[in-house]
């Protein structure tokens, strides 16, 4: 899989408004806008000095959602997925 595919399509998924479901799961505004915007230094590290940048990107958003509350949902599922990527990328360098 695309490791650049991925963090667009978090970065995509953390865009849009929360809905009801987002909410609950324990999203606020604050916290999807920061995420996003943390994948999105991530993606344009990559983008604009290569994959070999992966190895300076150390993404701990997984004890960040922890310490907020956010309960499985298809956002967290997002943003844990751009980060297992990432991971895998930096350790395969």
């Amino acid at each position: 899989m695309d490791l650049l595919a991925v963090l667009d399509g978090a970065v995509a998924a953390l865009k849009a408004p929360l809905g009801r479901v987002d909410t609950e799961q324990g999203w606020t505004d604050d916290l999807r806008r920061e995420i996003q915007e943390e994948i999105s230094v991530s993606r344009s590290v990559l983008r604009r000095h290569g994959p070999g940048m992966v190895r300076h990107l150390r993404p701990r958003l997984d004890e960040w959602m922890a310490r907020e509350g956010v309960r499985p949902g298809r956002l967290r599922d997002a943003v844990l997925e751009a980060q297992r990527l990432i991971t895998e990328a930096r350790d395969a360098v």
